[in-house]
């Protein structure tokens, strides 16, 4: 069994990765610290975004990060706000890039 990151340690880890290059990201909601699952909204700065959800695969035992909402950014609040109900221990995590970069596709992410 692979060990896990905590959440905040996870979440920490990956602002330091976005602020290397330049990309703000902003806790807008803080979940629980050792198990809260993370949402990562994309805000493209032209009022539409996106919301990601780390998924697990089990045909392959891998895990992704897959699009939960895309659209306009009302839209994609809804969607971390429905997430939100359903999971108290949630964390909401904004990245702001004109770019679209969240760096969820790199190396060590998944």
């Amino acid at each position: 069994m692979t060990p896990r990151l905590t959440a905040a340690f996870w979440v920490a880890a990956y602002r330091k990765r976005l602020d290397l290059h330049g990309i703000p990201c902003f806790v807008t909601r803080h979940g629980d610290d050792s198990s809260g699952s993370v949402l990562v909204k994309l805000n493209t700065l032209d009022g539409r975004a996106s919301v990601h959800q780390r998924s697990f695969d089990l045909m392959t035992g891998n895990r992704a990060w897959i699009v939960l909402a895309e659209g306009a950014e009302a839209e994609c609040d809804a969607a971390c706000a429905r997430q939100v109900g359903f999971d108290p221990d949630l964390w909401v995590l904004e990245v702001e890039d004109r770019a679209g970069r969240h760096m969820l596709d790199a190396e060590g992410m998944g």
